[in-house]
């Protein structure tokens, strides 16, 4: 099954009729366009139930996000061990920060003949995935500030303006300076570590990179990775001066460190607790305000279509 997000930055119709003549000549297809929110995630769990060999989805992060969770059940009751489809990706968005992770080419043609090969190969690999109580993800979820600039960047997608590198980064700048006085804040429990108290905001990532300025990588947890368990990224302060230093070993790919940042790598489980409810996003899409979440880490959960050396 080829899921299609025909309202996805990248994609066009001649370049979807593009994807769909090459795919189609190589395998039975079936090809689907969602029409609204949520039905990337109904269409793949119909392509699990009816047991197709592969789900590719041509789209961004929030659409891959959805047949995710679609073709996997929830996390309280999951089996690793029940047959799925594996997932691919062709590159739709504007981030496309899990297809990049996973090794896949930017191009939708060249990904589209990368994904052929590695089927026709037989080659496909399991990776693991981080959840909350009843929901995947595939490589990071927030709370605070990076949540609050994914809540402001869907308002500006709604307006109908282009969600642009440049814009994330005003987006980013302008909002830390706009919170920094904030005093909302959480707390972050990892077991067998000592409680975090005053967090500002906190970054769970579950492989990196997982963000990107345009072309370059950021790794808030550079030694994490699909085969390991999750990475915690945390902030006692949104002081501008106290993060500038911080800013420029993340954007220098330097290893992170400052005395307000507590990382830790390979955990199976953190909870954020905080006295009033703050944003939440998830692979980049803003799911709400909360006062109590817990984020686990699931070994072997996805079967991708992505080349061997992706982490």
């Amino acid at each position: 099954m080829l899921i299609v997000n025909p309202f996805a930055t990248a994609t066009s119709p001649a370049g979807r009729d593009a994807l769909v003549h090459t795919l189609g000549a190589h395998f039975d297809l079936d090809v689907e366009l969602t029409t609204h929110r949520g039905h990337a995630f109904e269409l793949a769990a119909r392509a699990a139930a009816e047991g197709f060999d592969a789900v590719v989805v041509h789209g961004g992060d929030g659409s891959v996000n959805e047949a995710t969770n679609g073709l996997l059940d929830p996390p309280g009751t999951s089996d690793p061990s029940t047959a799925r489809p594996a997932l691919g990706v062709i590159p739709g968005g504007s981030a496309n920060v899990f297809a990049r992770t996973l090794g896949v080419d930017p191009d939708p043609l060249l990904a589209t003949q990368q994904i052929i090969d590695l089927l026709d190969a037989g080659h496909t690999r399991r990776i693991g995935l981080g959840h909350t109580d009843d929901r995947w993800f595939l490589f990071n979820a927030g709370m605070g500030i990076d949540a609050v600039v994914v809540h402001a960047m869907e308002d500006k997608r709604h307006a109908g303006k282009a969600a642009t590198p440049a814009r994330y980064l005003w987006t980013t700048v302008s909002s830390f300076l706009r919170h920094a006085g904030s005093a909302a804040t959480f707390d972050v429990e990892i077991p067998g570590h000592d409680r975090i108290t005053g967090a500002r905001f906190g970054f769970v990532s579950n492989t990196s990179p997982w963000t990107y300025l345009g072309p370059r990588e950021i790794r808030t947890n550079p030694s994490t990775g699909f085969d390991t368990g999750l990475g915690v990224f945390v902030s006692t302060s949104t002081g501008v001066l106290r993060n500038l230093p911080l800013a420029t070993r993340l954007l220098a790919q330097a290893d992170p460190k400052a005395g307000h940042l507590y990382r830790e790598d390979d955990v199976d489980e953190v909870r954020f607790v905080a006295e009033t409810p703050i944003d939440v996003q998830m692979d980049g899409d803003y799911i709400g305000a909360f006062r109590d979440i817990r984020f686990r880490h699931r070994h072997d959960a996805l079967t991708v279509i992505a080349p061997a050396d992706a982490r």
